[in-house]
Order: structure tokens, then C-alpha cells, then sequence
């Protein structure tokens, strides 16, 4: 996750993985995608009541992260931050499918 403090600090939170090249994915992600989003205007705000809802109407025929759904307002911007993910992850010798199992087991 990526949030601002009162005093207009980013913060980027990243869970403890089993393998430093994971977390490092997660934050590389977390922070183009807040780039983006503070290029194009779309708050914290926005972004936070936007997951809020998904998750609480979520069915299980949708995506698994909120950011991939059409109707994010940030969409674009987190898709662009999966992309690079994922090349920085090629780069790193990560396997995607395990990383990704990995993620979904998280609380």
C-alpha cells in the first residue's frame, strides 16, 4: 500500500515475503503507481474508497486486485506499475506465478 501523512510523507508498506527481490517488487510497483497517479491528479483519497468499496462488494468472478478492475479510477496507472513489476521481476530471476502465490496466501 502507499499512503501520504499529515505532513505530506509518503509512506510505501510492504509485507515481509520470503525473498528480499519480492518485497523490492511490491515497492518498486507501489511507488510508480502513486508517481502516476499524483501525475494525473488521483488522490489517496480516491484511490482507498475506491479498494474500500471492491472489497466490501467483491464476488468471486472478480478481479483479484481492485486496481485491475475497468472502473478504477487509477486503472491505468496501476496497470503501468504491474508492467514494470513484472520486467523488473524478469530482470531479477523471479518466478511471477510463484510470486503471485505467494501473494494471495498473505492475510
Amino acid at each position: 500500500d502507499w499512503f501520504y501523512e499529515e505532513d505530506g510523507t509518503l509512506r510505501i508498506k510492504v509485507s515481509q515475503l520470503t525473498d528480499w527481490r519480492r518485497e523490492m517488487l511490491i515497492a518498486v510497483h507501489e511507488l510508480v503507481e502513486v508517481l502516476l497517479c499524483k501525475d494525473e491528479g488521483i488522490t489517496q483519497e480516491a484511490v482507498d474508497q475506491f479498494d474500500k468499496a471492491y472489497e466490501e462488494t467483491r464476488h468471486p468472478d472478480t478481479f483479484d486486485e481492485p486496481g485491475d478492475d475497468p472502473g478504477a479510477p487509477y486503472v491505468k496507472q496501476h496497470c503501468i506499475a504491474t508492467g514494470v513489476e513484472r520486467v523488473l521481476a524478469a530482470e531479477l530471476g523471479v518466478n511471477w506465478k510463484e510470486y503471485e502465490e505467494e501473494l494471495e496466501e498473505l492475510p
